[in-house]
C-alpha cells in the first residue's frame, strides 16, 4: 500500500510529465490500434484475392494484363506508397499482370494515354486530376471506338475524388477505400458512365465525367487555403474577401441549349452466338431471290438551339453519373444555375429551391466580354471561355463494388 501512495504521489508532484507522458502513450496506442486494423484489413483482401489467383485457366489462355497509371503526387506525395502497399499485392495475387505507369507532370496522362497499346484493363490510381486527364487522352485517341470498351479502375489516391461515391462504399479509413475499389476490379462488374465533351472554339476538346462549374462560389473555393492562418474562420473570410473585391458576384451569362433527346438502346454485353451454316446460307439464298429494299437516306434535320440570357451566381453542368445505375431513357445534362446560396448545404452541386435547372442534350455557354475567371472541369482548373457541351452516353465502362450497386438500385426503387 505505501508503494501505490509512493506512486500516486510521485504523479502528483510532477504532474506536467505525467500528464505528458499519458497524452504521448494515449496517441502512441491510438496509432498502433490504427495500424494493427490496416493490416488485417490487407490480410483480408489479400485472402480474397488469393481465391482469384488459384482459380485455373485452359493453356491458351494468358493472364490478364493491366495497365496502371499512377500519379505519384497525389495525397501529398503518398500514393506511390499506397498503392505498393495496399493495391499492388492484391493485384499480384489474383493472377493480373500489372505495368505501372507513373506521371511526372501535368499533362502526362493525355500524352500517355495517346500512345498506348491496348490492354485488358485500364487502372487510374490517383484523383480527379489523374482521371480526367486518362479518360480526355483515351477520347482523342484515333481508334476511341474500339479503345473506349476497354474496362477502367478508378483506384481513390488523390486529395479529390468525386467518382468514388458512384462506385463505391467510402469508409474513413483510406487503406479500407483503396483495398475495396481494388477488389472490385477483380470481381469485374462494371457499370456504362457518360462523358461531357467540352469543346472550345480552337482548343483539343476536354472529356469529363461528373461535370463543369463557373461562378462566384467556384473561385471562393480556390481560395480559401490562402486564409489558412485563420483557422476555422478561413471559408468565412474567404467569402467575405471575395465579396469585397468582387460585388456584385451575380454574372451575366448567355446559354444555348438543345432539347433533350432519346438515348441510343442499349448493347448487349456480349455479341450473340453466330447462327450456324445451314441458317446462313438460306439466309443468303433468301437475300439473293429477293434483294431488300435500299431505302433512302434519311436528311438530318438542322439543330434547334434555343436561347436565353441568364443571371447567376454559379452555374453547373452535370451528367448523371451521381447514380449510374439509374435508367435514364433520354439524353440530358443538367444546366444548374444557382441564385442564392445557404451556408448549411455541404455540397454546392445539389440542385435546391434556390437553383433554375435546365435539361439539355447539349449546350454552349458564351460569357460576357472581359469576362475572365477559371472553370473547374472535374474539380481541375481551366481558363473560362465560350465552349460546347455535349454529352456521350454510355461512353465508358467503369468497374463498380457488388455493394454499391445494389444500395444504387435500391434508392431508384
Amino acid at each position: 500500500m505505501a508503494r501505490v501512495v509512493k506512486v500516486f504521489r510521485t504523479l502528483r508532484n510532477h504532474w506536467k510529465k505525467s500528464t505528458f507522458a499519458v497524452c504521448v502513450l494515449s496517441y502512441g496506442s491510438y496509432w498502433l490500434y490504427g495500424k494493427h486494423c490496416d493490416s488485417l484489413l490487407r490480410r483480408e483482401a489479400c485472402l480474397v484475392a488469393r481465391e482469384y489467383g488459384r482459380q485455373q485457366i485452359s493453356p491458351q489462355e494468358r493472364l490478364r494484363k493491366a495497365t496502371v497509371i499512377l500519379n505519384p503526387a497525389a495525397c501529398n506525395g503518398k500514393a506511390n506508397n499506397l498503392f505498393e502497399k495496399n493495391a499492388a499485392p492484391i493485384l499480384n495475387l489474383a493472377g493480373v499482370e500489372i505495368t505501372v505507369v507513373k506521371t511526372d507532370y501535368e499533362g502526362q496522362g493525355k500524352k500517355l494515354l495517346e500512345l498506348m497499346e491496348e490492354t485488358d484493363m485500364l487502372i487510374v490510381a490517383g484523383g480527379d486530376g489523374t482521371l480526367q486527364e486518362v479518360i480526355t487522352g483515351l477520347l482523342r485517341r484515333t481508334d476511341q471506338d474500339t479503345f473506349s470498351n476497354t474496362p477502367i479502375g478508378f483506384i481513390p489516391l488523390g486529395s479529390h475524388n468525386s467518382l468514388s461515391p458512384s462506385l463505391h462504399l467510402l469508409s474513413d479509413n483510406k487503406v479500407k477505400d483503396i483495398t475495396s475499389a481494388t477488389l472490385s476490379i477483380l470481381k469485374g462488374e462494371t457499370v456504362p458512365l457518360d462523358v461531357l465533351q467540352i469543346k472550345g472554339e480552337k482548343e483539343q476538346p476536354v472529356f469529363a465525367l461528373m461535370g463543369l462549374r463557373w461562378g462566384a462560389f467556384r473561385d471562393v473555393a480556390a481560395t480559401i487555403s490562402k486564409y489558412w492562418y485563420l483557422g476555422p474562420l478561413k471559408t468565412n473570410a474567404a467569402h467575405w474577401f471575395s465579396t469585397l473585391r468582387e460585388w456584385p458576384l451575380v454574372r451575366d451569362v448567355s446559354v444555348s441549349y438543345l432539347a433533350p433527346s432519346l438515348r441510343p438502346p442499349d448493347l448487349p454485353p456480349q455479341k450473340p452466338p453466330r447462327p450456324n451454316l445451314l441458317y446462313r446460307i438460306i439466309r443468303r439464298l433468301k437475300n439473293y431471290m429477293n434483294p431488300p429494299v435500299e431505302e433512302p437516306p434519311k436528311v438530318e434535320e438542322p439543330e434547334k438551339w434555343e436561347e436565353q440570357q441568364l443571371s447567376t451566381l454559379e452555374l453547373f453542368i452535370q451528367t448523371h453519373n451521381k447514380n449510374p445505375v439509374e435508367r435514364v431513357s433520354q439524353k440530358i445534362i443538367n444546366v444548374n444555375l444557382v441564385h442564392s446560396r445557404n451556408k448549411k448545404e455541404e455540397d454546392s452541386t445539389v440542385f435546391t429551391k434556390n437553383s433554375t435547372k435546365l435539361e439539355a442534350s447539349a449546350c454552349q455557354l458564351q460569357l460576357p466580354e472581359g469576362a475572365g475567371g477559371f472553370f473547374n472541369i472535374d474539380n481541375e482548373e481551366y481558363d473560362a471561355m465560350p465552349v460546347e457541351v455535349r454529352l456521350l452516353p454510355r461512353k465508358l465502362r467503369f468497374f463498380i463494388s457488388t455493394e454499391r450497386k445494389e444500395q444504387l438500385l435500391s434508392q431508384t426503387q
